[in-house]
């Protein structure tokens, strides 16, 4: 397995966020995670990152993760005063044999398109041009779980699209477990192996999208049914 969670309670000033969460994702498994705003969803990614450094206090259940965890966050979070290469090398701990840490970077770069901008301020990015920086850094670390925390949200829709082929083919030459956090139902549908929707703490109902590609009737099918789930009407979405 990538991740395991079992009744996972986070409690914020006495307010339950996570109710007894169950969640296996397996190696190698695209899980997408949906839910309204406020129910959990970063809460959850944070506890599984390692980056929730006040969860003593008012968190009880297991969390395992054997692997390493890489995040990719909504922002891409890049240096502004190191170049793209320096951004996805730094502090790279792993293993490189006879590889250096910017000789890995600019492979990474290569694998998201991005070889000819190594050299680069990162304000001078694209938006969609920093997101990859952002993927590059996450995989260069050969991660066994890849967090995605809400990743494309800020994108518009071309490059969005863009992204998505990206992130499928990333995936499946690294094959990392993926838990991708959104909002985006149709994003989830389309990228995930499986669906998981978050209501009230717990994980509400689960759906699994079938082979890709994906059939259109059978995901818009799925679509009304999870946007019902999410209390969406889907005339209204």
């Amino acid at each position: 397995m990538s991740a395991r969670v079992h009744d996972l309670v986070r409690e914020f000033g006495g307010r339950r966020v996570l109710d007894r969460l169950d969640l296996t994702i397996g190696d190698g498994e695209f899980v997408a995670l949906l839910g309204r705003s406020g129910s959990g969803k970063s809460t959850l990614l944070r506890l599984l990152a390692g980056l929730d450094g006040s969860a003593d206090a008012g968190v009880s259940g297991t969390v395992e993760v054997p692997g390493s965890v890489a995040v990719a966050f909504q922002e891409p979070r890049l240096l502004p005063w190191r170049s793209v290469r320096e951004n996805v090398s730094l502090g790279l701990h792993r293993d490189l044999g006879a590889d250096t840490p910017a000789g890995v970077a600019d492979t990474a770069l290569a694998e998201v398109g991005l070889g000819a901008r190594a050299d680069a301020w990162p304000l001078t990015l694209s938006g969609g041009e920093a997101q990859r920086a952002s993927l590059a850094r996450a995989l260069v670390r050969e991660p066994g779980l890849l967090l995605l925390d809400e990743p494309f949200g800020a994108l518009d829709a071309l490059t969005r699209i863009t992204m998505h082929r990206l992130v499928l083919d990333l995936w499946q030459r690294h094959r990392p477990g993926v838990l991708l956090v959104t909002h985006d139902v149709d994003e989830a549908l389309l990228l995930a192996d499986r669906v998981l929707v978050l209501t009230d703490g717990r994980i509400g109902a689960e759906h699994r999208p079938g082979p890709r590609p994906r059939d259109p009737d059978t995901l818009s099918a799925l679509r009304r049914t999870v946007l019902d789930e999410l209390g969406v009407a889907a005339d209204a979405a």
